[in-house]
């Protein structure tokens, strides 16, 4: 179970492994906290698909659970949503309120108590989300780890978040973070690029004293998926109001990526069967062999 912000998040953090391990047979479950409703337009060549509108609300969550029925597609996965409205990113010194009722906003147990029931009903072995940061400051982003945090820790306690009729309790066997941001992969790739004759996306800010000052979380997993780089461009480029075709996310050539940086990182959060790091599969100690 991948749970994840926004639509296009599972897109762009994780999905090449999540497209491996179901390739492979896994049963991947991708659960979006809210709608995206809030996100702009951040494709200069997007164009509103027909019969739709992309100028309210309403309109704009129609699109982006277009978008993501195609990206989820494109990974082999299946998708669902917890229903929580985005709460945007707010800008500004001081920062404004975040809007009324949306996901930010709602009391952690309010906001986790879908996901516990979710994870009775799915049985996870393996879960991933953001880790306390939320990987970026977004809201959304930090409330996301909250709530994965809380259901990882709560779904097995028959205790809590009591539902009359609900699911089993059921405790997933390993937690983990997403390293969707990693400077000493910016910094590999950044190096491989000019060493080939080739200009970085990553130009001079990755030397800069923002990029410095970001701190590098221990990476205590690294999944191999250089063979689903596919399934994830094909995931992003579905996010067609989010992702441009000609943008950052492509600057860099698939054949040198997958030499340089093949994997895809996480950090082991909480592990309940015994396990040896580093690690190159987040099922590790679970597999028949491994017992």
């Amino acid at each position: 179970m991948a749970v994840h912000a926004h639509p296009d998040d599972e897109s762009s953090k994780g999905a090449a492994t999540t497209a491996r391990y179901a390739a492979e047979g896994v049963e991947v479950l991708v659960v979006t906290c809210t709608g995206g409703e809030r996100g702009d337009v951040l494709n200069p060549s997007f164009q509103v698909p027909e019969g739709h509108e992309f100028d309210t609300i309403e309109g704009r969550l129609a699109v982006r659970r277009l978008e993501m029925a195609a990206a989820a597609e494109a990974l082999g996965v299946r998708q669902t949503w917890l229903g929580f409205v985005d709460s945007g990113l707010p800008e500004g010194d001081p920062l404004p309120p975040l809007p009324e009722g949306s996901f930010g906003l709602v009391p952690l147990e309010e906001a986790a108590a879908p996901l516990v029931e979710l994870v009775r009903e799915f049985r996870p072995h393996v879960m991933t989300t953001y880790d306390p940061s939320g990987g970026y400051p977004h809201p959304d982003h930090v409330k996301c780890h909250e709530v994965s945090f809380e259901a990882y820790h709560a779904a097995g306690d028959a205790s809590r978040y009591v539902v009359e009729g609900g699911a089993e309790p059921w405790e997933p066997l390993k937690l983990y973070y997403n390293h969707g941001f990693s400077m000493a992969r910016m910094r590999a790739v950044h190096e491989a690029m000019q060493g080939a004759g080739l200009e970085s996306p990553f130009g001079d800010w990755i030397e800069s004293r923002a990029a410095r000052e970001i701190p590098e979380r221990e990476a205590t997993t690294r999944v191999a998926v250089a063979d689903y780089f596919a399934q994830r461009d094909a995931a992003l480029v579905a996010h067609a109001s989010q992702i441009d075709p000609a943008g950052f996310f492509f600057a860099v050539p698939r054949d040198l990526e997958a030499d340089v940086w093949p994997t895809e990182e996480y950090e082991l959060a909480d592990a309940r069967v015994p396990t040896t790091l580093p690690e190159d599969d987040l099922f590790a100690g679970l597999r028949e062999g491994d017992r």
